[in-house]
């Protein structure tokens, strides 16, 4: 399975740069997680999007869906011009309503799964996930503490596991999430200095380090980073928090998740 990264920053992009993007691929299988501004394009730089299974939202905030347009335009043209079979998988909460009706209105470019309609299983005493299989991968999705409904995200292909936060505050779910995987995708969204302005909706880097470090993950990588701010320095508090060096997230940058 590997990890590629389409977009980075938050809430807006560095110049030449892209909101948060992921792509996902594990033998015929691709999946597009987020589709923040910018992202499209960079996608494009690394598959066909006509050949896309499914793509995942984690919550409904601009920095996340934006680029979802531009794939729905795609998506529509390559189904008009017979150059792919049918709508996309398209994965994301209910709400905020007003949000969700807007994408939700497309069915004729996208099979819509509302996460929080899919089924639950336990994933220990205490904390529930969404469970679904796209192809060769199997999803789940733990509710995370954010002003909107926001999932974190565990993707398994059989020999390799990751995990995504989205954007949250710490929470037992994630964690448990979280626990062992071989790569952590981990937002960072402040320093030291924001944690009262964080608290209940974001993690600081040193706070991503510390999360990750307490799940026993194999390797943590950095990413929703604030444009303004010296990514060095984000990458030194994450790296005290997880008491060992993290990886932080580059555009086009390519991760082979059983050996991260």
């Amino acid at each position: 399975m590997q990890l590629t990264v389409l977009g980075r920053y938050a809430p807006y992009p560095a110049p030449g740069g892209a909101c948060s993007g992921y792509l996902i691929q594990n033998g015929e299988t691709s999946i597009m997680l987020e589709a923040g501004n910018g992202s499209f394009s960079r996608l494009c730089k690394h598959i066909d999007f006509r050949y896309l299974a499914a793509v995942v939202i984690t919550h409904l905030h601009p920095d996340h869906y934006m680029d979802i347009f531009c794939l729905r335009h795609a998506i529509a043209g390559a189904i008009r011009e017979k150059k792919r079979p049918g709508p996309l998988a398209l994965f994301m909460p209910g709400s905020p309503a007003e949000e969700y009706q807007r994408l939700a209105q497309y069915t004729d470019t996208f099979i819509i799964n509302k996460i929080e309609d899919m089924p639950t299983v336990n994933l220990t005493a205490g904390v529930q996930v969404h469970r679904c299989r796209v192809g060769m991968l199997q999803l789940e999705f733990a509710l995370n503490r954010h002003p909107v409904p926001a999932y974190a995200v565990g993707i398994d292909c059989g020999r390799g596991r990751m995990v995504f936060s989205g954007d949250t505050s710490r929470t037992k779910e994630l964690e448990e999430l979280a626990r062992g995987a071989d790569l952590f995708l981990c937002e960072a969204s402040g320093l030291d200095k924001d944690v009262e302005f964080v608290r209940g909706s974001h993690l600081t880097a040193r706070q991503a380090g510390q999360l990750a470090k307490d799940a026993g993950v194999r390797k943590l990588l950095i990413t929703h980073l604030y444009p303004e701010y010296n990514i060095n320095e984000l990458s030194i508090q994450a790296g005290e928090g997880y008491g060992k060096t993290v990886a932080v997230a580059k555009e086009d940058a390519k991760y082979d998740i059983k050996n991260a």
